[in-house]
C-alpha cells in the first residue's frame, strides 16, 4: 500500500482480477502501476487482463448466463440484489470517494457528494425497473395469439472512460444487470481501483459467480479482445470517437451490438437577456467541473456581443478565485487531471489557442507540482476555425466567441461533428424552446448546466456516438423482442 493511501486511512482494493466470483492474477502474471495523479505516486499494483484472461470472464459470463441461479432469478429477486448493492455502496461511500479522488484527480466533495450519490442513485433506479420490464400482446389479425417477450441481451461486454470511473461503471451494470444479462467490465487502464472495489460489492451483496466480472487492462489488449470475442453479444462503451470507430469497425467481424457515448464540443449559448451572474457561475461549473474532464463540457462559451465585456471581467474574476490543490482537501474546486499523458496534450491546446491568436485571459499554466494540474483557464476572440474551439481538449479550458443574433449563433454552434451536450441563457421562454429544437445534441440544458438524473435519459447526435443511457431508454440496449405466435385454431 502507497504512503499516500495510508494517510487517506483505507486499504486500496484488491490489485487483482474478478472472474467467476474469484480474484485472480492475469495468465501473463503480469500487473501495471496506478497512480494517484496529484503526486505522481504509485498507488499499487494491478493485474494485467489480456485476451486469455478476457476469453476466462467471458466463458465465465456466459456459464453464469445460461446455467446457475442467474437465469433462474425472479426479476423482482434481481431488483433486490441491485438495491442491497446500492445500500453498500452508500455505507462505503467514504472509502469509495477516497479511492476515486486517489486514483483519479477529482476533488474529494466532488467524489463524496456528487459521484458516490449518483453511483448509489444509479443502481436503486434500475432495482425499481428490474420487474417491470415486459412484453405485450399484439391484436395481430387471424385466429393466433400473439405476444412478445424482452428478453436479456446475453453477455455485455462494458469499456468506461477514466474521468467518472465508479459512475460510468454504474452507468452500464445497473441497466445491465436489472434486465438480466452477465458482464464483463474493463476499467481504464488510469483508474482501475473503484471498478476492483465494486466487483468486492458485488460479490458481498450476493451476485452470483460469473454475473460480474472485471478485467481491468490496456485498450489494446484487453479492451480489444472484448470487442473481438465472439461470445460477446454487446459491447457498451464510452471514450473518444476514435476508438469509437475502430471498435465499430472491429465489432463488424461478429455483428455484436453497440452503444457508443464519445465525447463533445459542447456549445453553451449566453443571450443579453440572461441574468448574468447566475450564467457566469454555471458557465464555470459547465467547463471547470472535474478539471473540465467531462464529455459534455461547456467548452465554447458564446456570448452576445452586448454583454461579452461585462460576462468576461465577471467570468475572469471568479475563475481566478478557485481554489486548484489538495484533490483530498474538502476546499479543493479543481484537482489534478489524471495523468502525465493527458497534462500534456492539454498544454499542447492551451499552446496552440496562444499560437493561433487567441487571447489568454487567465491560466494556462501548472500552479502546482509534484503533479499533473492545471490552471483554470480562459481564452477570449476565439474563432470557430480554431484548434481549441474544434477539437474536444477535456481539460480546464474555454473558449470565449462573440455572436450577434439566434440564427447565427445556431449555425456556429451546430458547426462541429460532435453532438452531445448543449446550454442556453436566456429568460424568452420561446427563445429557450425554439433553440432546445434547433440545436443538435442529445442534451440541451436551459439557465442550467451539467444536471443529471439517472431517470433522465443522456447520449449524443452526431459523431458523440448512438445509444442513451440512463432512463427508460436504457433498457432498449440491454434487452431484444421476440415474437411469438400461437395458433389458436389448431
Amino acid at each position: 500500500m502507497s504512503s499516500t493511501a495510508k494517510m487517506a486511512g483505507f486499504q486500496i482494493p484488491s490489485g487483482k482480477m474478478l472472474i467467476d466470483g474469484k480474484w485472480c492474477e492475469a495468465a501473463s502474471g503480469k500487473y501495471f502501476d496506478t497512480y494517484n495523479p496529484a503526486t505522481g505516486e504509485v498507488l499499487g499494483k494491478v493485474a494485467e487482463g489480456a485476451e486469455q484472461d478476457i476469453d476466462r470472464a467471458v466463458r465465465a459470463a456466459r456459464k453464469a448466463f445460461e446455467e446457475g441461479p442467474w437465469p433462474q432469478m425472479s426479476a423482482t429477486e434481481r431488483g433486490k440484489l441491485l438495491y442491497k448493492l446500492a445500500e453498500a455502496i452508500r455505507e462505503h461511500g467514504e472509502e469509495l470517494a477516497r479511492i476515486e479522488t486517489l486514483n483519479c484527480g477529482k476533488p474529494i466533495s466532488d467524489a463524496r457528494n456528487i459521484d458516490v450519490a449518483l453511483v448509489a442513485d444509479c443502481f436503486e433506479y434500475y432495482a425499481g425497473w428490474a420487474n417491470k420490464i415486459h412484453g405485450e400482446t399484439v391484436p395481430v389479425s387471424g385466429p393466433f395469439f400473439n405476444y412478445t417477450l424482452r428478453e436479456p441481451v446475453g453477455v455485455i461486454g462494458q469499456i468506461v472512460a477514466w474521468n467518472f470511473p465508479m459512475l460510468l461503471a454504474a452507468w452500464k451494470l445497473a441497466p445491465a444487470l436489472a434486465t438480466g444479462n452477465t458482464v464483463v467490465l474493463k476499467p481504464a487502464e488510469q483508474t482501475p481501483l473503484t471498478a476492483l472495489r465494486l466487483g468486492e460489492l458485488c460479490l458481498e451483496a450476493g451476485f452470483p459467480p460469473g454475473v460480474v466480472n472485471v478485467v481491468p487492462g490496456f485498450g489494446q489488449t484487453a479492451g480489444a479482445a472484448l470487442v473481438a470475442h465472439r461470445d460477446v453479444d454487446k459491447i457498451a462503451f464510452t471514450g473518444e470517437y476514435i476508438t469509437g470507430q475502430i471498435i465499430m469497425r472491429e465489432a463488424a467481424g461478429t455483428l455484436k451490438r453497440l452503444s457508443l457515448e464519445l465525447g463533445g464540443k459542447s456549445p453553451n449559448i449566453v443571450f443579453s437577456d440572461a441574468d448574468v451572474d447566475a450564467a457566469v457561475a454555471g458557465s464555470m461549473a459547465g467547463i471547470f467541473w472535474n478539471q473540465g474532464e467531462v464529455c459534455c463540457a461547456g467548452s465554447r462559451l458564446f456570448l452576445q456581443e452586448s454583454i461579452h465585456d461585462q460576462f468576461v471581467e465577471k467570468l475572469v474574476a471568479q475563475t481566478k478565485k478557485m481554489k486548484v490543490g489538495d484533490p483530498l482537501q474538502p476546499d479543493t474546486q479543481v484537482g489534478a487531471l489524471v495523468s502525465s499523458d493527458h497534462f500534456n496534450k492539454v498544454m499542447s491546446y492551451i499552446k496552440a489557442g496562444k499560437e493561433e491568436g487567441a487571447k489568454l485571459l487567465t491560466g494556462g499554466d501548472q500552479p502546482i507540482k509534484p503533479g499533473y494540474f492545471v490552471s483554470p483557464t480562459v481564452f477570449d476572440g476565439v474563432r470557430d476555425d480554431m484548434k481549441i474551439a474544434r477539437e474536444e481538449i477535456f481539460g480546464p479550458v474555454l473558449s470565449v466567441i462573440r455572436f450577434r443574433d439566434v440564427d447565427e449563433v445556431v449555425s456556429r454552434a451546430n458547426n462541429t461533428f460532435y453532438g452531445l451536450a448543449a446550454a442556453v441563457w436566456t429568460r424568452d421562454v420561446a427563445k429557450a424552446h425554439t433553440l432546445a429544437r434547433k440545436l443538435k445534441a442529445g442534451t440541451v440544458w436551459v439557465n442550467t448546466y451539467n444536471v443529471i438524473s439517472s431517470m433522465s435519459p443522456f447520449g449524443g447526435y452526431k459523431m458523440s456516438g448512438f445509444g442513451r443511457e440512463l432512463g427508460m431508454h436504457a433498457l432498449e440496449l440491454y434487452t431484444q423482442v421476440k415474437s411469438v405466435w400461437v395458433n389458436m385454431a389448431s
